[in-house]
């Protein structure tokens, strides 16, 4: 067997696969002489069928795929033990493909276009410093956060007298048309005129009102009736609620039981220790957020100073040839500059990774799916109550091959490791910031110096 490789350009090249008949013959009598053993054929004895049958009857088809076999992974082979930076995949030389005479085998020559990404080198001492950020959270972010909480875990109270934002429950009737129901009135569903037909009642209390020209949506009419929405133009004139109850979102109170909600049972016994541990996780979270925006800062330096050739337009129409029928190419040639970007950023992570001899363990693996879960499940503390669910649920996710959800966790474990060694050695310019501040950057407007 012979494999040369011609570049044409920095980015093309052809990969020259020669096989001769040492190199297949024998794997093709292997396999004839394994079929003589399975195949049952009538006239002949179980595993007794004579070579040369099974050689008129499937010789082509074995060397072919004996053939095929070989070809694929003197291809491989070449592109893993030669590190040649290969994008995309290798095409065959389709021509050349229908030239070989597969009724008269002898020595087979096959051709492939490699499109290949040009020679880099990743020098983080040449990258400028990149800007990151630590949050200022102030009592005021921890204020705003609590009131959050306590209106998630809000209490549901009975007053005798309704307020905006109330639900009012009842029976609502249309004696014109012998409509009636039980029902519930979401106040803040109403339009601010008729608003206040709905404050200061109780029980008892009869409130008559137009169902057109009461509430700001149609999806609201059909909540409160029970109408199907396309039915809701049907329907006029004044309705009657007699009010039955009237019930109130109420903020829960900062207690043992609140505490034990949203931290764990057990986690803190005091005020005091459930404000540090909220503060805590407050300031977890804009870390995250600011390592978010600091993973993409630093993909961009590494973008803008890694300089990297790829073969356009071969990459363009292997990506139209891999997603026949789902993309056209005009739908291609829009998205290509975000398909450049995130295959460059590849290149870049997988050169730093080899280098570095990066790892990934089923250990890590879980750990990350754990912690996703329980992100899912909103627990904050580490709830031993939680524990065995967290993990049965996280193993299931694992296991889902449909969704190879396995292999997306590898690699956002993979690439979650590359990072941090690139975290590790990018020097960073460190900045504080108020979280008004932070929250323009997220949304993309200017800030001042």
């Amino acid at each position: 067997m012979e494999v040369l490789l011609e570049k044409s350009s920095p980015t093309m090249a052809s990969l020259k696969v020669t096989l001769t008949k040492e190199d297949y013959q024998p794997k093709i009598d292997k396999t004839i002489k394994d079929y003589s053993k399975r195949v049952n054929l009538k006239g002949f004895r179980p595993g007794k069928v004579p070579s040369h049958v099974i050689q008129r009857m499937y010789g082509k088809s074995i060397l072919v795929d004996e053939v095929n076999n070989l070809l694929s992974n003197a291809v491989s082979n070449y592109i893993r033990e030669n590190k040649l930076q290969v994008v995309g995949d290798p095409i065959p030389d389709r021509d050349k493909a229908a030239e070989v005479n597969w009724d008269n085998p002898s020595q087979f020559e096959f051709s492939y276009d490699l499109g290949m990404a040009s020679d880099f080198e990743v020098n983080f001492s040449e990258l400028p410093a990149v800007k990151r950020y630590t949050i200022n959270v102030d009592d005021a972010e921890l204020g705003k956060t609590n009131d959050s909480l306590r209106e998630r875990f809000a209490d549901s109270i009975h007053p005798e007298v309704s307020e905006a934002g109330d639900m009012i429950f009842g029976e609502l009737k249309q004696e014109s048309t012998e409509f009636t129901t039980r029902t519930a009135i979401p106040t803040k569903q109403l339009k601010e005129e008729a608003l206040a037909k709905f404050i200061g009642v109780k029980k008892d209390d009869v409130i008559t009102f137009d169902i057109q020209d009461t509430f700001t949506d149609e999806s609201a009419i059909a909540h409160v009736t029970g109408k199907k929405k396309e039915d809701i133009g049907s329907l006029s004139g004044d309705f009657v609620l007699t009010v039955e109850d009237i019930t109130r979102s109420a903020p829960a109170e900062l207690n043992q039981e609140f505490f034990d909600k949203v931290l764990g049972a057990g986690q803190v016994e005091s005020e005091e220790q459930y404000n540090e541990k909220v503060l805590e996780i407050i300031k977890g979270n804009y870390e995250r957020e600011t390592e978010a925006l600091l993973r993409r800062d630093i993909e961009n330096a590494l973008l803008e100073n890694i300089s990297i050739d790829l073969p356009e337009e071969f990459l363009k129409e292997w990506l139209e040839r891999t997603n026949e029928g789902k993309f056209t190419r005009e739908q291609i040639e829009e998205q290509f500059e975000d398909f450049k970007k995130s295959l460059k950023l590849s290149l870049i992570k997988n050169k730093i990774a080899d280098r570095e001899n990066v790892k990934v363990e089923y250990p890590e693996i879980l750990e990350f799916t754990r912690n996703m879960v329980k992100g899912q499940f909103g627990i904050y503390g580490d709830d031993d109550n939680m524990k065995e669910t967290i993990d049965r649920v996280a193993q299931g996710y694992l296991a889902d091959k449909e969704r190879d959800n396995y292999t997306s966790i590898f690699n956002q474990v993979f690439d979650n490791k590359v990072m941090d060694i690139i975290r590790g050695q990018v020097s960073t310019d460190e900045q504080t910031i108020e979280v008004s501040e932070f929250e323009k950057m997220a949304k993309g407007e200017e800030v001042a110096a």
